[in-house]
């Protein structure tokens, strides 16, 4: 039984975040997530993954709950009064995105900053989807100034591949092709150095945590061996790290993290792991008992949450992606392994500690298939995203009922990706080009060109405003899109609040109550507005019901109900479904080709919908905060 010389293995728990994001679209209620916190106390995790990410909007979005009163709950029922230290909580920020979709002056990070940590949030994990240090190091700052613990993760992703080669032609082409030069290797961007330095940036700014983000699941075992060795030799702080079983690596190459000397790693707990999520917790302590690893958590508690956890996952079902093969049950501290699936524990370690990748793949691919585990999947493999983004695309094409153009879409990502600067795909960028992806194949569906319909983050990041991409825009994609080849940085200071305003027809309230409220709005201003709209209206209920409980009861006369006019009219029709944002025109108004008539909102991008002729609008048929389906009517112009 091999060994290792190394100190313990620390955990960062991603359950109740990354876990539920990655495999059921970020939908677990508040009443799941209470049913499961009596049992975390005792669990004694380094850290635990609890906020940020797609939490703070997908409970609003998708569950009409409060993300500020999601962290207090958390934060209230893990504070331990026991004498071991309780688990750390940690949550995801974009750097100067925050957790929405365009960067913010330092007024904002601070005051958000400031909110999550007097909330109970210890530790803030701040990554910038471009690598862009620019866009980290305030967040890094604000964060130990703070109190907090800045963890500063490296977002990893890889070179593009190689572009289809078109066959020589011609006699002269064969001779070329027989004689000539060979073409040159275009040069490696992503190499280990590449995010080494990175990291030591981070560190150098004041990180207290490096990790190593591989949100896509794309790091191999040798690349994880690699990076991991060169970072535990080069920074001072503690390396954590973070990966997914998308493609099929993450199994081995945590295990391969584990060997090179790793300090956390970032696991879910079994029901919750493996797929498009992190390696399970449990597999990693069979393989850290046969190495002689001290895992830092309490696995018997581990297992009382696991046994939960199993309702969780089937109240989720509608979200889940492989609900009809979950995997099997397993308990790592009673069940007996069969002696064949023992033996590829230890194969695969043995394989490993001899650098034999592909020895040590196929034999952790036999123990994920013996538990049930998904099998890799080539589609994300090939399209190199990351598992939340996929399952995400999936929910939402489901719910759009485009199901049809998700392979599609996903067959563009890397086109739209190489083009958009070979950007990291991680939030907002992989929801900015997994959108942009998805219009790109609408774009084809209708014979139109590629790049007709863009979501307005898409003109941003090609026009600079997220920050420096890893490797320039084209000049002249960059004109084609946003209409100019100049770079143009966002300005920060032309950042303008959204206003608070008092709702009339709700006894005149403020649409936000308190801070918590408006920063929500600054964060994301369009589901936050129908999220507070809806808290309001309640409110102004209750108060109209008990004001009516008081007054004499009064004879309600009966409204006539209007007739609905039928459109005869040529009309404006939804490209996508989604919800509309704002509307910028009105009836009767003359609109000229290319003007803006209203914003909808669509696979969380904004899209802007222009006027495709000269034409007089006869009625708009929907307002701001309607939902509407794809080919919905919109507008009806006179004939």
């Amino acid at each position: 039984m091999a060994k290792i010389s190394r100190p313990s293995l620390k955990i960062r728990d991603l359950t109740l975040r990354d876990g539920q994001q990655s495999l059921f679209a970020t939908r677990m209620n508040q009443a799941t997530i209470d049913k499961l916190l009596p049992y975390y106390e005792d669990a004694h995790f380094y850290i635990m993954e609890v906020w940020g990410g797609a939490v703070p909007d997908s409970v609003m979005r998708y569950l009409d709950e409060s993300p500020w009163d999601r962290l207090r709950i958390v934060s209230k029922a893990m504070d331990s009064k026991s004498e071991h230290p309780k688990a750390l909580l940690s949550a995801l920020s974009r750097g100067r995105n925050l957790f929405g979709y365009v960067p913010y002056p330092n007024s904002v990070l601070e005051g958000f900053y400031k909110e999550a940590i007097a909330n109970g949030l210890n530790v803030m994990r701040i990554f910038d989807a471009l690598n862009d240090i620019d866009n980290v190091r305030e967040s890094i700052r604000l964060i130990n100034s703070l109190g907090g613990i800045a963890d500063g993760a490296v977002c990893y992703t890889v070179d593009p591949k190689a572009e289809p080669k078109e066959e020589p032609k011609g006699f002269m082409g064969k001779l070329k092709s027989m004689f000539g030069s060979k073409p040159q290797e275009p040069e490696k961007i992503f190499t280990d150095r590449y995010f080494v330095e990175k990291a030591k940036a981070m560190e150098a700014l004041g990180a207290k945590i490096i990790t190593l983000k591989d949100m896509a699941g794309l790091v191999n075992p040798s690349r994880a061996a690699s990076i991991i060795s060169a970072l535990k030799s080069e920074v001072k702080v503690p390396v954590d790290f973070h990966t997914h079983c998308t493609p099929g690596y993450g199994l081995a190459s945590a295990l391969m993290a584990i060997i090179n000397g790793v300090d956390i790693l970032d696991t879910n707990i079994w029901w919750f792991g493996g797929g498009s999520a992190a390696p399970a917790i449990e597999l990693i302590y069979v393989f850290c008992q046969r190495l002689g690893v001290e895992i830092e958590a309490n696995m018997e508690a581990v297992g009382r949450i696991r046994k939960e956890l199993l309702n969780a996952r089937k109240a989720l079902a509608d979200y889940d992606l492989n609900r009809d093969k979950m995997p099997i049950e397993f308990d790592p501290l009673n069940d007996q392994l069969p002696p064949e699936v023992a033996a590829l524990f230890e194969t695969a370690i043995e394989f490993a500690l001899a650098g034999d990748e592909q020895g040590l793949l196929d034999a952790c691919h036999r123990i994920e298939a013996y538990f049930h585990f998904p099998k890799p999947n080539e589609l994300v493999k090939n399209a190199e995203v990351p598992g939340g983004m996929y399952s995400n695309m999936v929910a939402q094409l489901k719910q759009l009922k485009s199901e049809d153009l998700l392979e599609d879409a996903m067959r563009l990502i890397p086109m739209v990706r190489r083009d958009a600067g070979l950007i990291p795909l991680v939030t907002p960028t992989s929801q900015i080009v997994g959108s942009q992806a998805v219009l790109v194949a609408l774009d084809r569906k209708n014979g139109k060109p590629d790049y007709t319909t863009t979501n307005n983050q898409f003109i941003s990041l090609v026009k600079g405003e997220y920050g420096k991409t890893p490797v320039a825009v084209d000049p002249a994609f960059r004109e084609k899109i946003t209409g100019s080849p100049v770079e143009k940085a966002y300005d920060v200071s032309s950042y303008k609040k959204p206003q608070n305003p008092t709702l009339d027809d709700m006894g005149g309230v403020s649409l936000a109550s308190n801070n918590e409220e408006m920063l929500l709005l600054e964060l994301l201003p369009s589901v936050a507005n129908g999220f507070l709209r809806k808290r309001r209206g309640e409110e102004h209920a209750a108060r109209m019901q008990a004001e009516a409980a008081q007054a004499p009861a009064e004879v309600v006369a009966e409204v006539a109900v209007a007739e609905v006019e039928p459109i005869t009219g040529p009309t404006l029709v939804a490209p996508m479904g989604g919800r509309i944002v704002s509307v910028n025109v009105k009836d009767g108004q003359a609109v000229k080709k290319g003007d803006l008539l209203l914003v909808y909102e669509a696979m969380k991008m904004e899209n802007d919908v222009e006027a495709e002729k000269d034409a007089v609008i006869k009625r708009v048929l929907v307002s701001e905060g309607d939902v509407v389906n794809t080919d919905d009517p919109l507008i009806e112009f006179q004939d």
